[in-house]
C-alpha cells in the first residue's frame, strides 16, 4: 500500500535558473525503509521538506504530492502534521523548550491531547526511551545524541505513520550514531512504522533498508533494492558504498550480486571463507619535532555551578601535523579548539605556541572553520566576501583568485554563501580563512553535510595545505575520514586526552571508535587494514 508518493514534482529556487528537482516520480509503500541518497546538492532536502507543508521551501513548484492517496495539499493541516513526522539534521533547530519533560509535551499539548492521554502516552515513551533521568535535565545541557532521542521521542509522541529524517546522525559520534539508526530500524520493524532518510552516512544503512533511492542533479536516478543499488553504483560512485560491499567487489572474483556483503558480519565471514590474509605493515614513525601548540594541565568549565568540561588536559600538537580529535558529543572536543584560538580562556593551566607562554597568541597565525560555517560570512556573495578578507589582509586579487582556482569556487562567487550546500559553505570559509595565510587551522566537523565524494574532494585539499606546511587541529566524528587523513588520532574522555596515537596504531588498537574495515579483517591480534586503500596494499603484498 502507498503511503507517500510524488507525480511529476519540479522545484527551483527563487532567481535560480537551474531546477533543483526535476519531474520526480517514486512512491514509499507502508512498512518501507528508504535510503534517499546522492550527490551534496541532488535536492535530497528539498524533496523531503516537500513532504511537510509548514516547510514548504519558497520557490516555482509543479506537480503534486500524496498521502495514502489523498492530495498532500487538501489534507487538514493537523492530520498530516501527526501521521508524517520529521527530524532535522541539527537537534538543536527542533527543541523549543526549557526542559526535558515540557519539551516532550509541546507537541501534544499543541495538538489539544487530554491531560490523562498525555500522562501515558508520556510514561510510555519515557521507559522505551530509557529517558527517566533526564526528565528535569534542561535541554541546553544534553548531549547531541541526546538531543535527537529527545527529537525522536518528541515526533514519535503524536502516532506518526512515517518518519522522514533528514541527516539525523550528522552531529553524533560513531556510537551515539549506531544506535540511533538501529532505534530507528527498531521502530520500523516492531512498530511498523515507515522510515524515509536522508543521509551521506551509509556504512550501517544499506544492511537495514529494503530500499535505495538515488537522486543525482535533481533527477531521480534509480529507485530499487540495496544490493542491486551497489551494483548500480559501484563504479561511478563507490564512495557513496559500505565498505562491507567494497571490500567482496574490489578482491572477489566472481562479483554476484545476491552474495554481496552489506554488513560487517557478512563481510567477514566472506573474508574467512575466501581465505584472504593480509599482510601485517610497520607503521612509520612521524619524526620527533617540537611542539607547536601545548596545553597542559588545563581546567574550564562554562559556570560555577556546572560540571567542569576539560580537568587537568594535557596535550601537543607539533608543526605540520593533522591532528584528529575524537570523542563522545559532550566531552569538550569544541571547547579545546576554542581555547586553542583564543576564543576561551582557562580557568587553570596555561597553553604555549612554539615553545613559549602567551597570554594570547597573534591572531593572524589561527584559522578557525566553526561547526556552522554560516556564521563566518558576511557579505551578499562570495566575491564581496573574499575582497573585503584580502583588503583587510593587504592581499591582492591574485591572491583570491589562486584559491578560488584550487578550490573550485569561480562558478559560485557571484552566489549568497547561504544559498551554497553544505560541502560548497565548507569550501567557500576555508577560502577565506587562508586568505590570511594562518599557520594554524582550527576546523570544527568540517564534513558534516558533506556527501561522500565531495568529502574526498576536501580531503585531498587539506591534505596538500598539510604537506604545504599547514598544520590543523580537527574534532570530528568522522572516524572514515580520520582515518584516511590524519597523522594522529587523540581521544578526549571526562574532560582529558586518554591516548593519543598515530592513526593507524589508534583505530587498530580501538575496537568501537575504529573504521569499518577495521572490523572486517580484524583478526585476534588486532593489527588489520585501517582503510580500504590499505586492505588492497597489503593484500597485493600478499599476492592476492
Amino acid at each position: 500500500m502507498e503511503i507517500l508518493s510524488t507525480e511529476n514534482v519540479t522545484f527551483r529556487y527563487p532567481g535560480s535558473p537551474q531546477y533543483v528537482l526535476e519531474d520526480i516520480n517514486f512512491s514509499i509503500h507502508k512498512g518501507d525503509f528508504a535510503i534517499l541518497c546522492g550527490p551534496s546538492g541532488s535536492g535530497k532536502s528539498t524533496l523531503l521538506r516537500m513532504f511537510k507543508q509548514e516547510l514548504l521551501p519558497h520557490g516555482e513548484c509543479s506537480g503534486s504530492f500524496f498521502y495514502k492517496g489523498n492530495s498532500l495539499q487538501d489534507m487538514d493541516r493537523l492530520t498530516v502534521a501527526k501521521e508524517i513526522g520529521m527530524v532535522f539534521q541539527d537537534p538543536d533547530n527542533q527543541i523549543v523548550m526549557e526542559h526535558v519533560m515540557d519539551e516532550l509535551l509541546f507537541g501534544m499539548e499543541n495538538m489539544g491531547y487530554p491531560t490523562d492521554v498525555m500522562r501515558r502516552k508520556v510514561a510510555e515513551m519515557v521507559h522505551f526511551f530509557g529517558l527517566q533521568d533526564l526528565l528535569e535535565t534542561r535541554t541546553d545541557e544534553l548531549s547531541g545524541g541526546q538531543k535527537q532521542l529527545i527529537n525522536l521521542a518528541s515526533v514519535l509522541l503524536l502516532d506518526p505513520n512515517i518518519l522522514l529524517l533528514d541527516e539525523p546522525t550528522a552531529q553524533l559520534d560513531p556510537i551515539a550514531a549506531k544506535e540511533f539508526i538501529h532505534l530507528l530500524k527498531r521502530l520500523n520493524d516492531e512498530f511498523g512504522i515507515t522510515i524515509l532518510i536522508v543521509e551521506h552516512r551509509l556504512e550501517e544503512l544499506f544492511s537495514l533498508a529494503n530500499r535505495v533511492i538515488l537522486l543525482d542533479k535533481g533527477r531521480l536516478v534509480f529507485d530499487t533494492s540495496p544490493r542491486d543499488a551497489v551494483s548500480h553504483m559501484y563504479t561511478s560512485m563507490r564512495h557513496f558504498l559500505p565498505s562491507a560491499a567494497l571490500v567482496y567487489l574490489d578482491h572477489s572474483e566472481e562479483r554476484r550480486q545476491e552474495k554481496i556483503p552489506l554488513s560487517v558480519r557478512e563481510a567477514k565471514k566472506w573474508v574467512v571463507n575466501a581465505n584472504l590474509s593480509f599482510v601485517q605493515k610497520k607503521e612509520k614513525l612521524l619524526p620527533e619535532q617540537e611542539p607547536f601548540v601545548e596545553l597542559r594541565k588545563i581546567d574550564y568549565q562554562y559556570s560555577k555551578h556546572s560540571e567542569p568540561v576539560l580537568k587537568n588536559l594535557s596535550f601537543s600538537v607539533n608543526r605540520g601535523e593533522w591532528m584528529s580529535l575524537v570523542g563522545a558529543n559532550g566531552t569538550g572536543k569544541t571547547t579545546v579548539l576554542k581555547l586553542i584560538g583564543g576564543l576561551l580562556k582557562p580557568q587553570h593551566g596555561y597553553i604555549k605556541y612554539s615553545g613559549r607562554k602567551v597570554k594570547q597568541i597573534d591572531q593572524e597565525e589561527i584559522g578557525y572553520l566553526p561547526q556552522n560555517p554560516k556564521t563566518f560570512f558576511l557579505h551578499d556573495t562570495l566575491f564581496d566576501e573574499y575582497r573585503q578578507i584580502a583588503k583587510a589582509n593587504q592581499k591582492n586579487v591574485e591572491a583570491i583568485d589562486s584559491l578560488v582556482r584550487k578550490f573550485q569556487l569561480r562558478e559560485l562567487l557571484t552566489r549568497h554563501p547561504y544559498d551554497l550546500s553544505g560541502g560548497e559553505m565548507q569550501k567557500a570559509a576555508l577560502v577565506g580563512i587562508l586568505l590570511g595565510e594562518p599557520s594554524l587551522l582550527l576546523v570544527d566537523e568540517p564534513t558534516k553535510g558533506m556527501d561522500p565524494d565531495f568529502k574526498a574532494e576536501f580531503g585531498e585539499l587539506m591534505q596538500e595545505l598539510v604537506n604545504e606546511g599547514l598544520t590543523v587541529i580537527m574534532v570530528t566524528h568522522d572516524i572514515e575520514f580520520a582515518a584516511h587523513y590524519s597523522t594522529r588520532c587523540s581521544m578526549i574522555f571526562r574532560g582529558d586526552i586518554t591516548v593519543s596515537e598515530q592513526t593507524q596504531s589508534f583505530f587498530r588498537e580501538n575496537t568501537y571508535y575504529t573504521t569499518a574495515i577495521n572490523r572486517i579483517t580484524r583478526e585476534g591480534s588486532g593489527l588489520s587494514p585501517v582503510t580500504l586503500e590499505e586492505a588492497m596494499l597489503l593484500l597485493q603484498k600478499n599476492g592476492i
